[in-house]
């Protein structure tokens, strides 16, 4: 992290995060340079390459991740929750994944530039383009 802000690499791939039901066996499907899987015992998240997930799953499409660059240490207190109100302002819904070195937002194609916005208002760096889509 960076002593003026945060800096948010976009990643380069359209994302879906689709939803089985939580006793579904995980699917030969999941592909692309971004995968996530959570199971509860309410359903199966699965978050990768939009491409990779077939019609007639249970999915949002056409999402953009922002990570933060670097370690964002598991002590560190109220980060997303500044991220999240700061998107919140600018009426940018975001799905918020966390990882052990750091956290990434979702949010959607049509809204990125409010979000790369909303993000630069509050002192980060958003670097890279919106992905293209597919």
């Amino acid at each position: 992290m960076n002593e003026g802000g945060l800096t948010f690499l976009v990643h380069q791939e359209r994302l879906a995060i689709a939803r089985l039901a939580p006793d579904a066996a995980l699917p030969n499907w999941i592909g692309g340079s971004f995968q996530t899987v959570s199971r509860t015992r309410a359903e199966l998240s699965i978050v990768c390459a939009q491409s990779c997930v077939p019609t007639g799953v249970t999915q949002e499409r056409d999402k953009v991740a922002l990570g933060i660059e670097g370690v964002v240490p598991m002590t560190t207190v109220g980060l997303l929750a500044s991220l999240c109100g700061a998107l919140a302002e600018s009426r940018v819904p975001v799905f918020v994944i966390s990882t052990y070195d750091t956290d990434w937002l979702l949010v959607s194609a049509e809204r990125f530039d409010d979000a790369r916005a909303a993000l630069e208002r509050i002192g980060n760096r958003v670097v890279g383009a919106l992905p293209s889509g597919g």
